[in-house]
């Protein structure tokens, strides 16, 4: 089910109502038999998986918390590990090792005609850190079933994150929430911003990326850079706007869910960048790979090594595609390169204020031709994009709107006044929250402002291209 549809709204409208209306002993329940039925309804036959993945690590949190012995410990530790991220191989990457192993030995590849159930990646990951956190004796495993399959299954946040730690939700879990009218109206107020930027400002977006991605060949020059500038916030306002909807759907609930971005675009250095982007997943790598690794507290070249195999772990696990290895692999090296200077105590740009624009330009304009991987829908793409970017296009940049809702021109600078606002609001954001911000609007204007919003978002909606499914849900 996803967010923006009209069954989500009814769905929302029914399941909060009820929470709070059942005694607290049976919310877990509630929330477990909601959460089923959320992900099911797509395709019930993912609900199996998570169901199979949940018990895994529920019987070994268990059988490791249960024991001493540091060799049984670990051996339920890796057969944990083993079975999720077994899954997790079979229905994401075999393919894609089964093709590249065939490619270099000239054999023909085994396929699998299996589809990849929505999510899998980050209720994987969001699991396993529940027994690895238990392995080092950093929390106790949750003696009730249900409240820990809850946990993992929570809707708001099972498809596309963010990815939770057990130490942050499951004791929330048995927190007796009350309706709080405070925390309905700020979970709310993010709720309709991230509709706004997925429905409004990224949907409008993908309109010029997908005409233009899609058919590379038929473009060169200007069209190519400003669909791969488009994309950049695209997947911004789809990503950030799924995880706005998820964190204020749980606040109206009463949970709180960990932020995960911090207006990324604003960031000086590629490192800075991963501190603000889809912060879940960057912290979850840093906790469980990075560190264990040895982090920075090794020599040079180890510290390069290590920051190289987490970025090229992160771009596996955002597709099963050379495409996404090497967009990992890409940011993994330049913050090697980063680390390299920043440990050599190596400074090349002028410091101050016309340092700090220099590095935030150079840093923006890295991401956004790293984008370019993420987006191809093959390598050969890829290379096209970047090799024809400096070439003249002798037709209408504006071409690629022609399927728009307003006409391609409007579009095309309505989309530049929305990419205005964005930033505007983002740069508003870094020193304080949307809840703040909003109370400081006074009542008549900020009723105004709500209804702008929502109307454009039902506008968009319903007499746009259609809405597009949230791009990290195919992760």
């Amino acid at each position: 089910m996803s967010f923006i549809s009209p069954e989500y709204v009814l769905f929302f409208s029914l399941v909060v109502p009820l929470y709070f209306a059942i005694g607290h002993r049976w919310r877990w329940l509630w929330l477990l038999l909601t959460s089923y039925v959320f992900y099911a309804y797509g395709n019930i036959a993912y609900l199996p998986i998570i169901i199979f993945s949940t018990l895994v690590d529920f019987v070994a949190g268990r059988q490791i918390a249960r024991t001493e012995q540091v060799g049984i410990r670990r051996l339920w530790l890796i057969a944990s590990l083993g079975i999720n991220l077994g899954v997790l191989f079979f229905f994401k990457y075999f393919n894609f090792f089964s093709e590249s192993v065939s490619t270099v030995t000239g054999s023909d590849p085994i396929w699998l005609d299996v589809v990849l159930p929505v999510g899998i990646s980050f209720y994987t990951f969001q699991s396993m850190s529940y027994t690895i956190d238990i392995f080092r004796r950093q929390l106790q495993p949750e003696p009730s079933l249900g409240r820990y399959a809850a946990y993992v299954a929570m809707f708001p946040q099972l498809v596309a994150g963010p990815i939770e730690r057990a130490s942050n939700l499951l004791p929330q879990m048995h927190v007796r929430h009350q309706f709080d009218v405070d925390r309905a109206v700020s979970g709310l107020q993010v709720m309709l911003w991230g509709f706004f930027k997925k429905v409004v400002i990224a949907d409008r977006l993908a309109v010029y990326v997908n005409a233009v991605y899609n058919d590379v060949g038929s473009y060169s020059g200007a069209p190519l850079i400003l669909a791969t500038l488009f994309f950049a916030v695209q997947i911004y306002c789809d990503f950030s706007g799924y995880s706005d909807i998820a964190i204020g759907t749980a606040r109206v609930m009463g949970f709180d869910l960990m932020e995960n971005f911090r207006q990324p675009y604003f960031s000086r250095s590629v490192g800075e960048f991963w501190r603000r982007w889809h912060i879940s997943l960057s912290s979850w790598f840093r906790d469980y790979v990075y560190i264990p690794l040895g982090g920075n507290r090794v020599s040079l070249s180890r510290h390069v090594v290590n920051v190289l195999i987490v970025f090229l772990l992160s771009g596996l696990w955002h597709g099963a595609a050379w495409t996404f290895v090497i967009w990992g692999g890409l940011h993994g090296l330049m913050v090697a390169i980063q680390t390299l200077f920043q440990r050599r105590g190596w400074w090349i740009f002028p410091r101050g204020a016309v340092g700090s624009i220099v590095t935030w330009l150079l840093t923006l304009a890295f991401i956004c031709v790293t984008w370019v991987f993420f987006r191809a829908n093959s390598l050969d793409d890829a290379i096209y994009v970047l090799t024809h970017v400096a070439q003249p296009y002798a037709k209408d940049v504006m071409a690629p709107f022609a399927d728009g809702l307003l006409g391609t021109s409007t579009e095309f600078w309505l989309s530049w006044v929305l990419i205005g606002l964005l930033f505007a609001a983002d740069g508003l954001l870094a020193n304080s929250s949307l809840s703040l911000l909003m109370s400081r609007i006074a009542w008549v204007p900020r009723w105004v402002l709500y209804y702008v919003l929502a109307a454009a978002v039902i506008f968009s909606g319903l007499y746009g291209t259609g809405a597009a499914q949230f791009i990290y849900f195919q992760f």
